[in-house]
């Protein structure tokens, strides 16, 4: 029984590390996406403000 009861501890805790580091690759690929998109809303921004005579 006790055997048992560590292996399904052990499996909880492997799940558990498993969606840490699931969680952690998608907030990595947010933060990429929002850095690189973050210089081409930069132009847009100073483009219409040039259009706008600014």
């Amino acid at each position: 029984m006790k055997l048992n009861s560590k292996t399904k501890q052990g499996q909880k805790g492997a799940a558990a590390i498993e969606y840490a580091l699931l969680a952690s690759l998608i907030a990595l690929a947010i933060i990429v996406a929002v850095t690189a998109m973050s210089g081409q809303l930069s132009t847009v921004f100073d483009k219409v403000r040039t259009a706008l005579g600014g």
